[in-house]
């Protein structure tokens, strides 16, 4: 599965942004999908996932209510709508995809390449 992340860019705090997420793969609508997000000097850490199907979402406590996981299967895309930007959103973001719903980035299989979120104060 090839994945090919996208939509970052620079916005000023309180802003909005929209990740989207491309997959390869005919078979996407089988895996369950997760983004993660890297500052500099900090581990990779859990942001969002969604399941195979798109019915269940689970976010991490620090983006609750200002994140939304979806996903558009009959496009083989995941997006993250993330409103309310704060600076310490700032970070690369990734997607994934995996066998298994996880929080963990090791039980991710597939990776995308990455889009650069900044946001300013």
């Amino acid at each position: 599965v090839q994945l090919q992340a996208y939509g970052g860019g620079l916005v000023q705090a309180g802003g909005s942004l929209r990740l989207s997420c491309a997959a390869s793969a005919r078979t996407f609508s089988s895996y369950p999908m997760a983004w993660f997000r890297q500052a500099p000097g900090k581990e990779r850490e859990f942001v969002a996932r969604i399941t195979s199907s798109g019915d269940t979402t689970y976010n991490a406590v620090s983006v609750k209510g200002r994140f939304t996981i979806s996903r558009d299967n009959a496009k083989n895309t995941v997006y993250l709508q993330m409103n309310s930007l704060k600076p310490e959103d700032t970070a690369v973001y990734y997607c994934a995809a995996a066998i298994v719903p996880s929080t963990i980035p090791s039980t991710y299989r597939y990776w995308g390449q990455g889009t650069q979120v900044t946001v300013s104060s």
